[in-house]
């Protein structure tokens, strides 16, 4: 497996968390997602979207208004010259949903289900991948994957996450957003450390 992954939450993360957004008028992206995205690929990952979308599975909108959501969301970054990779999300919810989507799933974060997947489909290195997200589910998905590289953001890029609720070792750094993780020195160390893991062609 030789590609590595940049595995971004989405809500609060990409785009402002104002609960069940399928809408673009409720769609507001973070500042600096673009920039962020952009370097990212300058550096050799691959950007995937990995998200919870109970919203679907409550019945509060449909998997085809979230796929639209998401097609348009893409489009955009595509435009800025920061195209993603790949989406994967889940439907599910162990209790509060209808009752096709009502069950426990290994997809939901904290379980690892949709980031495995992206490693079969993308053929990555999880081992060289990183994991932004502003939730502690969001690095205990990438810990239950083997990855060691995970950093928490403050939601909606605001201001600096509240790590007393998150357990020692989890966050290998915390941020106020995604553009200053990516910034970072410690993801600069990851590159540094990983030279050999080159960066693959977006489909």
């Amino acid at each position: 497996m030789s590609g590595r992954a940049a595995f971004i939450d989405r809500d609060g993360v990409i785009n402002v968390d104002r609960a069940y957004v399928y809408r673009r008028e409720e769609f507001e992206f973070v500042s600096g997602v673009f920039d962020a995205v952009r370097e990212l690929r300058r550096l050799g990952f691959m950007p995937v979207i990995v998200t919870n979308q109970s919203g679907i599975g409550r019945g509060i909108y449909t998997e085809n208004e979230f796929n639209a959501l998401t097609d348009w969301m893409r489009q955009r970054f595509a435009a800025e010259g920061a195209p993603i990779d790949a989406v994967y999300y889940c439907p599910h919810h162990p209790s509060a949903a209808l009752v096709e989507y009502r069950f426990v799933c290994d997809c939901r974060k904290p379980a690892p289900g949709m980031l495995l997947a992206a490693a079969r489909d993308l053929d990555l290195n999880l081992s060289g991948s990183v994991m932004f997200g502003d939730r502690a589910s969001d690095l205990d998905a990438a810990r239950a994957a083997g990855m060691g590289h995970r950093f928490l953001l403050g939601t909606d890029g605001k201001r600096a996450p509240d790590i007393a609720g998150v357990a020692a070792g989890l966050p290998t750094a915390s941020f106020r957003n995604l553009l200053e993780a990516v910034s970072s020195p410690q993801l600069q160390e990851l590159v540094r450390a990983n030279p050999t893991l080159l960066p693959k062609e977006s489909s």
